[in-house]
């Protein structure tokens, strides 16, 4: 995505428009936090087969968050981290584009960077997501100070399954 490009792209079926009712019958907007990790790609696929299943629109959240720390690194390039971002980015893109076809669902990849707490808070609230599917930090360090899938749950407005 190039400098002015939209975060959002659609792919699939549209869906219709219908008021906006938390605690209906199941969820109509699941949205799936990715990142590129195996925790990340396995909780996409859930959501996948969760809007199938329930004929939800899949809202596809990827966030990346260049750290502050990669200017201080000796030989870090920026202009790398760019290109891995881009490259993840159209990964899915074209991974959506697929699932979307295959599966017959209406589903939104919004590409953001930031931070992911941050960046995934203001996506479930401007989607109404009815869900909110994230995997699980591989990391040890978060069992200390909180992943993101810890801090969304203590946010509490929306129902979050962290998947392993």
């Amino acid at each position: 995505m190039g400098v002015g490009a939209p975060d959002r792209e659609e792919y699939g079926p549209r869906t219709r428009p219908l008021p906006f009712e938390r605690g209906t019958d199941g969820p109509r907007v699941i949205m799936v936090g990715v990142d590129g990790t195996r925790t990340s790609e396995r909780a996409g696929f859930y959501a996948v087969g969760l809007a199938r299943r329930q004929g939800a629109a899949l809202v596809v959240v990827f966030v990346s968050s260049a750290s502050g720390l990669t200017a201080l690194v000796p030989g870090m390039d920026a202009g790398a981290v760019q290109r891995t971002h881009d490259e993840l980015a159209d990964e899915l893109r074209q991974a959506c584009r697929r699932g979307a076809e295959q599966w017959g669902i209406p589903v939104t990849l919004v590409v953001r960077r930031g931070d992911a707490y941050g960046e995934l808070c203001t996506a479930a609230d401007e989607f109404q997501a009815d869900m909110v599917v994230v995997g699980a930090s591989e990391q040890a360090g978060h069992r200390l100070v909180g992943s993101v899938a810890t801090r969304l749950v203590r946010t509490g407005r929306w129902p979050v399954v962290v998947v392993p």
